[in-house]
């Protein structure tokens, strides 16, 4: 019996593997929603805004590694989309966006809610097109799940709402996707790879997500040739665990061993990483690229080779080719500056009996250690993402999401709601700021209506506390930085998820594992100190003239009482 275009787009999914869809149900999705209800088995999770949906199924695809789904309706509706969407792009994660649009009849004279999602969705998409009619929704449906899941990104299908209600007798192809390629470089370029390596003497690796499963390829590869490995903020969960060349991160959040072991190398080798801060390589060394996708060679800096590759698949060819070096001087010289830098940055996680404030960097501590040992933790950017990168300790089975490439505010709890959709019996920690909690708060009574028991750590220090640091950096007065926080563990209470607010840091430990045993959604409120200072890995002249700067505008415009809370904040530990 013939159905509807709709009925299609659900089959179809549904043969893919979609477990659920994303959004937020409007008229012009109601064909859909309507297939989808009476297919019962692909789950519509009813969010409160399209953004989240679309920043729920970013996580989902990040997780799992594969197609996930948000969907919006014409208008306002799908425009909702485009920020998470953005991120998924960035992210690199496979993601299918169902657009609705007005009626078809009424595109092109200014209708009701009337946009052109097939030009607004290009520059977030590696495919975006507009079924005009039933009869095209096979060729181009299929040929964006395969975008997406091939070219690890984006795909947007744009359908009007009467196209959707629109007879379709077609059937569903048994092949919708392909598999993962194998993609290694010639033996032509492994030779010069391994001739470059063996000649260097001072070897640094520098990691990215594009080392995710080469971790022991990685590990065997630093060790012939005692390189210390530095990694990038979305290589962290891939190569810093169980990995004895370690010497932290690098970046404007990193940690100084990092940045020097790369600044010291004479031959850099990058591995699944298109680290965007310049100023972080090295001036003299000569510099390698492996990476799967050719527009990422080169893209930072001069390469003395670039060679395209999966990373594991590279390491495992060109092993055999490296020659085991002896001299460990550069390597140890790393380690034990990373061991100076841990420690230092350590010290800075400890609370005392008599301590006065909670400091963020005891939070994130003790969020690492009271975790499940297979946690999933999403971080808001800003300052949640510079504590959570310096202090939660992965396994390999730990999973890290954020905005992390597209540096968007508000992402934690909704990439949470995506990752706990995907893994129910999972525990998922949202570590969120305040300002990015409250952006997107609407998304919150999502955890009840769906039953998702996420743990919301929020870290409410009144302030939008990145910026305001950014601000002090370059010798601006903070301005416009402060928040009107409510109490936001009572928030929780009135709308029915367990609330705890924590003033103290003596209390902390125990709120935190109250929240963590408890079985369903929890947030717990951390009021934490404001003038929390983040140090990057190297500071110059022009950054200490520039806070100094910052105080002297302080004092002169009355704010004194802030520059003594500063300093009282960062000495008193």
């Amino acid at each position: 019996m013939p159905g509807t275009a709709a009925d299609y787009l659900a089959e179809t999914l549904e043969m893919a593997g979609v477990k659920r869809v994303y959004g937020v149900v409007g008229d012009s999705l109601n064909g859909f929603t309507d297939a989808l209800r009476r297919r019962a088995k692909i789950d519509w999770v009813h969010m409160r805004h399209e953004e989240a949906g679309a920043f729920a199924a970013g996580a989902e695809a990040h997780l799992t590694g594969e197609l996930a789904v948000c969907a919006g309706s014409c208008g306002p509706g799908n425009l909702h989309l485009i920020n998470g969407l953005f991120d998924c792009q960035r992210s690199r994660v496979p993601v299918l966006a169902i657009a609705a649009h007005i009626p078809s009849s009424e595109i092109g004279i200014d209708y009701f809610q009337a946009t052109h999602p097939e030009i607004l969705f290009r520059e977030c998409s590696h495919y975006c097109e507009l079924v005009s009619k039933p009869t095209q929704l096979p060729q181009i449906l299929e040929r964006a799940m395969r975008t997406a899941i091939a070219r690890r990104g984006v795909a947007v299908v744009v359908i009007p709402g009467d196209v959707a209600l629109g007879s379709l007798d077609a059937p569903v192809p048994a092949w919708l996707a392909p598999s993962k390629p194998d993609i290694r470089p010639s033996e032509k370029d492994l030779d010069r790879l391994a001739a470059i390596l063996n000649e260097a003497s001072r070897v640094t690796i520098l990691c990215g997500a594009g080392c995710a499963g080469a971790h022991d390829a990685v590990v065997r590869c630093a060790g012939t040739l005692k390189a210390p490995v530095v990694h990038a903020l979305r290589g962290k969960e891939h190569v810093e665990h169980d990995n004895p060349y370690d010497v932290g991160m690098t970046g404007l959040i990193g940690f100084a061993s990092g940045y020097a072991a790369m600044k010291n190398c004479d031959t850099l080798l990058m591995l699944g990483t298109d680290f965007p801060y310049r100023q972080f390589y090295p001036e003299q060394a000569r510099v390698v690229q492996v990476d799967i996708r050719p527009e990422a060679l080169g893209n930072r800096c001069p390469l003395t080779l670039g060679v395209v590759g999966d990373v594991g698949q590279t390491l495992e060819r060109l092993l055999p080719k490296l020659r085991d070096k002896a001299d460990r001087k550069h390597l140890d010289a790393a380690l034990a500056h990373y061991g100076k830098a841990r420690a230092d940055l350590d010290a800075l996680a400890e609370s005392g009996p008599n301590t006065a404030v909670i400091h963020p960097q005891y939070v994130s501590r003790l969020v690492s250690e009271l975790a499940a040992d297979d946690a999933v933790f999403t971080c808001d950017v800003g300052t949640p993402t510079v504590w959570a990168a310096r202090y939660l300790k992965l396994n390999g089975r730990r999973r890290l999401i954020g905005s992390f490439n597209h540096g968007s505010m508000a992402n934690a709890l909704l990439q949470a709601i995506g990752a706990q959709s995907a893994f129910p019996g999972r525990q998922v920690v949202s570590m969120s700021g305040d300002g990015g909690f409250a952006m997107m708060m609407g998304d919150f009574i999502t955890l009840t209506q769906m039953g998702l028991p996420i743990k919301v750590v929020v870290l409410n220090n009144g302030t939008l506390g990145f910026v305001e640091l950014e601000m002090k950096a370059n010798g601006f007065l903070d301005t416009g930085c402060d928040l009107k926080n409510p109490d936001f563990a009572a928030m929780a209470e009135a709308m029915g998820i367990k609330g705890l607010r924590v003033e103290k840091p003596q209390a902390l430990e125990a709120a935190l594992t109250d929240a963590f045993r408890h079985p369903g959604p929890v947030l717990v409120d951390v009021v934490s100190a404001r003038q929390e200072l983040v140090m990057p890995p190297k500071t110059s002249f022009q950054d200490a003239r520039n806070f100094g700067l910052f105080l002297l505008k302080a004092v002169m415009n009355g704010r004194a009482t802030q520059v003594v809370d500063l300093a009282r904040v960062n000495l008193q530990r």
